[in-house]
């Protein structure tokens, strides 16, 4: 009789209007990686947290050891070894790396915070990982992806038999993708079992072991990954064929320059040092680079989020100084930013109101609000980009990942932009959404959009761009024609200025 070490059984959720999960089930075996899949809304992370205790489950059974246990909080998973890094990053950022691996269990001497076992405790538990960060450095100073890092430490600071990671790798580069496998394949041969919850289908059938896969919050699959295939994982997910992985370039790049950047700096590190391209209406532009290549500093200084130092931008050939993010949104430019919980969104607020944000000025009539416009577009955008939500007045934090994604979109596609920039726009996003955004991507293009946008994708870049811009160290190492790029040639580009 085959042994578990987590067994979730029948398990039911449901929110107003929404059957999370129907009689959804997973079973992790001791020392190995089990990933958990599924389209943004399949119900993979509320069944995570109703074992995490976030959620109170309505019925069903979470057995942990054979042991049936009902988590009322965090904690209390934490301290019965079930441990949990979730998608979206909630952290204190003004404090230091150590404060915020040992949050809520500060190592006490006395009535004093030993603070020299604490530092030498992080530094342990880091160096075990291969992680190169200081326990005292503050987390505001850390990237994105050295921040998913810590958190991923602070799982395993817990020693916790059952870990759970929540698209671990949506803001790493592949090399950082290489370490942590070998972080979780050394959890896994210590007899750990690592729930792997990601939409990157190569990663799951390089790290699995096992692959269960979720649609509409039931389970629909449970296989070795080593029988599966991608075109396999695709049907399961989606319930139906995905013949091509991108959809077929309808955009043709006219002569019309829209943006135009020359020696851009900006002003603090760390940021873009030397930066200097043309952006056609029509045209995508794929940007990549390494860790340190300073894609999105680019991109935030662009739109008046960071200041400028030096340097010159050119809209429709008009030379301008953007300041602000409201003067860039008024020149015809928009951002779809990275961090959409930090950057993006107001989670508490609904629906309605992340729609319209941008474009509030269109929908005042003598100092009143058109409730009858505003309603009118956001139902527009909910149809049109199939955000997957009971009304419009639901609450940001009610909606899945992918779905927030698309309601920012929709956000920037009301305001008309003639210049749309998006870092990481498919960050998170399961196969199916993913494709959707990648029609919305041709469909701007061939509206005579300009559209830039950042990814750690190196197939998501080949198979959308028209051009590829390379980063490295802060500098625009090189231009590459899409058609003719390579992903080898990408890499040296990107290894110019390290």
């Amino acid at each position: 009789m085959d042994r578990y070490l987590l067994e979730i059984v029948d398990l039911c959720k449901s929110f107003p209007g929404v059957q999370a999960l129907d009689r959804a089930r997973l079973q992790l075996r001791p020392g190995s990686i089990h990933a958990l899949m599924g389209e943004n809304g399949a119900g993979k992370s509320t069944m995570m947290k109703c074992l995490f205790g976030i959620y109170r489950k309505d019925s069903g059974e979470i057995l942990l050891d054979g042991r049936p246990v009902s988590f009322q909080n965090p904690r209390e998973a934490l301290d019965n070894g079930v441990s949990m890094v979730h998608q979206e990053l909630n952290q204190v950022l003004q404090r230091s790396v150590m404060d915020n691996i040992w949050l809520g269990r500060f190592p006490g001497r006395g009535v004093f915070v030993d603070e020299r076992k604490m530092y030498g405790d992080t530094r342990a538990i880091l160096s075990d990982m291969g992680i190169s960060i200081d326990p005292g450095e503050k987390m505001e100073n850390l990237s994105v992806s050295q921040r998913q890092m810590v958190e991923i430490a602070k799982a395993v600071s817990y020693d916790a038999r059952v870990i759970v990671l929540d698209e671990p790798t949506s803001s790493l580069t592949e090399t950082e993708v290489e370490h942590l496998f070998k972080i979780i394949r050394k959890l896994r041969d210590s007899g750990c079992g690592v729930v792997y919850i990601s939409h990157k289908m190569e990663e799951i059938l390089a790290i699995s072991d096992e692959v269960t896969v979720m649609r509409d919050g039931r389970w629909i699959e449970t296989a070795p990954a080593h029988a599966l295939t991608m075109d396999r994982i695709i049907s399961l997910i989606v319930g139906r064929e995905l013949v091509d992985r991108f959809p077929k370039k309808e955009n043709v790049p006219g002569e019309e320059i829209l943006l135009k950047v020359e020696n851009l700096k900006g002003a603090y590190p760390p940021t873009v040092i030397d930066a200097s391209f043309e952006l056609h209406g029509g045209e995508i532009l794929g940007i990549v680079g390494l860790m340190g290549s300073r894609r999105t500093e680019m991109v935030e200084t662009l739109f008046g989020i960071r200041k400028k130092q030096s340097g010159s931008v050119y809209v429709r050939g008009r030379k301008v100084e953007i300041s602000s993010a409201g003067q860039a949104i008024r020149l015809g430019m928009s951002l779809v930013t990275e961090e959409r919980r930090q950057t993006g969104i107001f989670e508490t607020l609904s629906i309605t109101f992340n729609t319209i944000i941008a474009n509030l000025d269109s929908y005042c009539r003598m100092g009143l609000l058109d409730d009858a416009k505003i309603n009118r577009d956001t139902e527009g955008i909910i149809q049109k980009l199939r955000v997957r939500t009971p009304s419009r007045r639901t609450k940001m934090q009610s909606l899945s990942g992918g779905n927030q994604q698309k309601v920012i979109i929709g956000r920037w596609l009301l305001t008309r932009s003639d210049i749309v920039m998006m870092d990481e726009p498919t960050r998170g996003i399961d196969v199916g959404s993913k494709y959707e955004i990648y029609q919305l991507i041709n469909e701007l293009a061939k509206n005579g959009k300009a559209v830039l946008f950042v990814s750690s994708e190196m197939p998501e870049v080949l198979g959308l761009s028209d051009r590829i811009l390379v980063m490295s160290g802060g500098r625009v190492a090189g231009i590459l024609d899409a058609r003719e790029a390579t992903q080898e040639k990408i890499m040296r580009l990107a290894a110019k200025y390290l």
